[in-house]
């Protein structure tokens, strides 16, 4: 029989929750950044073409540079 894991904020045999109620919140002047008015989430919008490409060809290039490493060194 294996013990599961504690749900968040299940109390654990032998421990005792943190109280927080003296507490200040830790981002209380900060916005929340769940989404917009109509309750949809935001994301960061798609990288453009160029630099997808510059992304790409820095990965080709150093998998070159470890495979002539590589070849040279080994």
């Amino acid at each position: 029989m294996t013990a599961r894991e504690p749900a968040a904020g299940e109390a654990v045999p032998g421990r005792e929750l943190p109280s927080n109620a003296d507490a200040p919140a830790a981002n209380a002047d900060a916005p929340a950044a769940s989404g917009d008015e109509s309750g949809q989430p935001r994301y960061e919008p798609a990288p453009g073409v160029g630099k997808l490409l510059l992304w790409v060809l820095l990965f080709v290039l150093a998998a070159v540079v470890v495979v002539v490493g590589g070849v040279y060194f080994g």
